[in-house]
């Protein structure tokens, strides 16, 4: 069952999204509550599963890895065995920063992050190599419009 949000509760975590370094107290006077019950709605938060951990976005142009790949998956196999080794496969390789099965033509999509199109080779060639692949499609990013954007509550 979904956690019900309230007013308070959406404006805690917009301003969470919009920056999760602040100070309980620098968060409280933000969307104008006390400390105690800022503590305590985050706690309720994090009970519930909303709140899963906190991150730090990077700019990848800035750590060399300002190439984004969207690559499609097509195949043949749908056996749990075959799902399996693609998870494993998959979620072994860290550049492969999203992971998705989709519906429609393609069955799995996945958003790779490398330092060029060098590594993104390797990358494709540790896939392919280790799993029965059908079809793959890769869109090489261009320029981020918009990346890593807030869900909107």
């Amino acid at each position: 069952m979904p956690y019900k949000l309230d007013h308070l509760d959406r404006a805690l975590l917009r301003a969470l999204q919009q920056d999760a370094s602040l100070s309980q107290r620098d968060l409280a006077e933000r969307v104008g509550m006390s400390q105690n019950a800022c503590w305590r709605r985050l706690h309720a938060l994090r009970s519930a599963g909303v709140l899963q951990g906190q991150t730090v976005l990077l700019d990848r142009k800035a750590i060399e890895m300002d190439l984004t790949v969207i690559v499609l998956v097509k195949t043949r196999h749908h056996a749990k065995e075959w799902l399996d080794n693609f998870k494993k496969v998959i979620l072994s390789i860290p550049n492969i920063v999203d992971f998705y099965r989709i519906a429609g033509e393609y069955d799995y999509m996945l958003k790779i992050v490398a330092r060029d199109m060098n590594a993104f080779d390797a990358i494709y060639r540790k896939m392919i190599e280790n799993i029965d692949i059908d079809t793959v499609t890769s869109y090489m990013a261009m320029e981020a419009i918009a990346d890593n954007r807030p869900l909107p509550l």
